[in-house]
């Protein structure tokens, strides 16, 4: 039961937005659907950029505000992440609304406001970690899940951009030096889009090396 788990978790991140994040993705493991409305959070340290030191929050869930959340929550998977992406949204004060559009494979709520930059995060961490959460939410416990995509200001679009022309470079060393590239650390979903990216191309080849979160996708040429 939710009680027996500890409502307590601390983040931290490169800004106190990515620390809260970062806490809430450990609570949102315990509490499925838990959104910031139902989390307070207590600043352990702002951080030092200069220094190297990151932010670091401390979340503490209240268990009867997530409780009438939870059962407040649509029936609908849609619908579902309409509310939570909503309801983060607000939380952040952005006059921003949510369009949801479904397929037979696919969710995806598209934020459109302005100034939704604290909604993206550094490198896109604050909404991945928001997508993260309405997969959660959504589906809660179920075992039929569809993907769902939670968008910005075309974040995901430009996001992609970048991400193939990183690949496209980085296959120009690997050929030109002869040796394996690595990329920038990412996420599963963004190493998997490179990943199918690179796919015909037969001349390297691609996998990952590390672990979470500095795991990163690697081009080597094929024969190294």
């Amino acid at each position: 039961m939710a009680e027996d788990q500890d409502p307590r978790a601390e983040g931290e991140g490169a800004t106190l937005g990515e620390a809260k994040w970062a806490a809430m993705k450990q609570l949102e493991r315990r509490f499925p659907g838990l959104t910031a409305d139902s989390v307070t959070f207590q600043v352990v340290s702002e951080g030092d950029d200069a220094a190297g030191e990151p932010a670091r929050v401390s979340g503490e869930v209240d268990l009867d505000a997530w409780e009438a959340q939870s059962e407040d929550l649509p029936e609908e998977p849609a619908e579902r992440v309409r509310a939570l992406v909503s309801r983060v949204s607000g939380a952040l004060d952005l006059r921003a609304s949510v369009d949801i559009e479904e397929t037979d494979d696919e969710i995806r709520a598209t934020v459109n406001g302005e100034e939704l930059g604290l909604l993206i995060g550094k490198h896109g961490n604050t909404i991945d970690a928001l997508q993260h959460l309405a997969l959660r939410a959504a589906f809660l416990g179920s075992e039929h899940r569809k993907r769902v995509v939670v968008d910005a200001a075309g974040y995901r679009e430009r996001r992609e951009a970048t991400l193939k022309r990183a690949a496209d470079r980085a296959v120009e060393d690997a050929l030109s030096f002869g040796r394996a590239v690595e990329l920038e650390p990412m996420a599963a979903p963004e190493r998997k889009i490179v990943h199918q990216y690179l796919a015909e191309r037969t001349e390297v080849d691609t996998h990952s090396e590390g672990d979470e979160p500095d795991r990163r996708l690697v081009v080597t040429p094929v024969g190294r």
